[in-house]
């Protein structure tokens, strides 16, 4: 078993938050990471190289990379400010919606996982949303 901190691989977390895993995962884990940092340097090393006309998606990541320090700024902000909402919310619905919308999870298999109705993740969806917004007028 090794122990991995969720802060070095969720930015949603404001404290460490130590959890024991099996070896396995761990290691799928730190390779995921590794992959997605080498995916984004190999971009921008050959952003010259890629063609704005291969139907890929890639101009979308390469033409729109250079922020201003005051957006890279406002953007790192307005994450903290949604990281700090959903961590506002009960568990359950924290989970629900981090599922849905950042894992890209359909209502029916959240529901399936969980062993629960998909009107019950639906309400928890809708409740935690709403909980969110007023928590991000009020701060």
């Amino acid at each position: 078993m090794t122990t991995i901190n969720l802060r070095d691989f969720y930015p949603w977390y404001r404290h460490d938050e130590f959890v024991e895993v099996s070896n396995e995962v761990a290691a799928a884990m730190l390779e995921g990471k590794r992959q997605e940092r080498n995916y984004t340097r190999r971009m921008y090393y050959n952003k010259a190289q890629y063609s704005l006309d291969a139907g890929d998606g890639i101009e979308n990541e390469t033409v729109y990379a250079d922020l201003s320090s005051h957006e890279v700024y406002e953007l790192k902000l307005r994450m903290c400010r949604l990281c700090r909402a959903l961590n506002s919310l009960p568990e359950p619905q924290g989970r629900r919606i981090d599922a849905h919308f950042i894992l890209g999870m359909s209502k029916a298999d959240i529901a399936r996982a969980e062993g629960v109705r998909e009107s019950a993740v639906r309400g928890a969806i809708e409740r935690g949303l709403k909980s969110m917004k007023k928590y991000l007028r009020n701060n």
